[in-house]
């Protein structure tokens, strides 16, 4: 398939991602605030919800699905932005499972799988850092919240960020598809609830399915150009300009678990240093925000633009906590070297760490909570 068709399949895939979203709001809204309620009254307690994304990442293998999916629940005004924002930091940790999955394959090369696991893990600790961190202060003080809300009513020309968006172009092409299919249903006498039911699905599908392959569209027109942006940042060094590639080549192919998947064999080989890697893994933090932003830009309310920001300014925020003093940006790769001399030695550590923590964990604390 030629460059141009799969950049014109990339923009109608992106169509269908936003009318995905769309639907995924719609089927909220008609099932009702009573089923919204029951069906989110457990992401209430910000622990269960931060899991509940974590796990939810873990299952879909895609931080990008989960936090279009909560724009969407958000924008239909069905899930509160309170119990959102530790889901979305959930899917931050959830999303690092991925890499730290690819890690494995070098588990019979002795110091490779050694370096492999340290490249996949220091993305695992930074996320969960950031999340200690920046979890009891969001809780004590809003400052992600109100931030992004003021950011929301600035790039809507200072409109009152409780009022319904109006109208766009964008808004409309998307609500095409989804007004004919509760065209469809209404004819064949579906009622309210099977209407709900069915968009709400419909509107998961496309998501998932869109997202899948605008990667594997955007990997591909990207081929070449991945390596290359890596091959100048290792001649020129670490720092801002590796996050800054980090960045943009995850913003390219809408995955952050692609970027750090590239990586981690590059760290195992010895190609890439762990320190060097490391600045390339927080660009992709920030860079696979993009995605919720793109949703949010088929989300009604403006709570679905508020939630996105979350994201961005969550990711942003670990990297200035964690990044500029040398002695605290060296804490996740000690935890990572550690961990994986620990995993070299025994792999029990290595099941302990990804059943435990990706696994066990979450399902133990949402079942506690309940």
């Amino acid at each position: 398939m030629s460059r141009w068709i799969r950049a014109v399949a990339v923009v109608g895939l992106l169509y269908v991602f936003l009318a995905g979203v769309k639907a995924l709001e719609a089927g909220i809204g008609t099932l009702g605030e009573t089923s919204g309620d029951e069906l989110f009254s457990n992401v209430a307690n910000p622990i269960a919800g931060l899991f509940a994304g974590m796990f939810a990442t873990v299952l879909v293998q895609s931080s990008s699905v989960t936090t279009s999916t909560i724009v969407g629940l958000v924008g239909g005004g069905v899930l509160p932005l309170e119990s959102a924002i530790p889901m979305v930091m959930g899917a931050n940790i959830g999303t690092t499972v991925t890499n730290t999955l690819v890690s494995i394959g070098h588990i019979r090369q002795g110091q490779e799988f050694k370096r492999a696991f340290a490249g996949a893990t220091v993305h695992d600790f930074f996320n969960i850092l950031t999340v200690i961190v920046a979890l009891p202060l969001e809780l004590a003080t809003g400052f992600l919240s109100e931030s992004a809300r003021v950011l929301t009513g600035a790039l809507r020309g200072g409109a009152p960020v409780g009022a319904v968006t109006g109208s766009s172009p964008i808004k409309e092409a998307v609500a095409i598809g989804v007004k004919a299919l509760e065209s469809v249903l209404a004819d064949a006498g579906a009622g309210t609830g099977v209407t709900g039911a069915v968009l709400l699905v419909v509107g998961i599908v496309l998501v998932f399915v869109a997202l899948g392959f605008i990667t594997s569209n955007m990997k591909k027109l990207m081929a070449g150009r991945i390596e290359q942006s890596l091959n100048a940042v290792l001649d020129r060094g670490a720092g801002v300009g590796a996050m800054a590639v980090g960045m943009i080549i995850t913003m390219a192919v809408q995955s952050s678990s692609i970027t750090t998947s590239i990586l981690v064999p590059m760290v195992g080989a010895g190609v890439l240093s762990l320190q060097n890697a490391y600045p390339l893994t927080l660009g992709a933090n920030v860079g696979t925000t993009i995605t919720a932003l793109l949703a949010s830009l088929a989300s009604e309310r403006p709570e679905g633009l508020t939630i996105a920001l979350v994201h961005t300014l969550f990711n942003v925020f670990g990297i200035l906590v964690f990044y500029p003093v040398p002695s605290i940006r060296r804490i996740p790769i000690r935890l990572a070297t550690g961990l994986a001399s620990l995993a070299q030695r025994s792999r029990w550590w290595v099941l302990a760490y990804v059943g435990g923590v990706f696994v066990v964990l979450p399902l133990v604390v949402l079942a506690v909570t309940r």
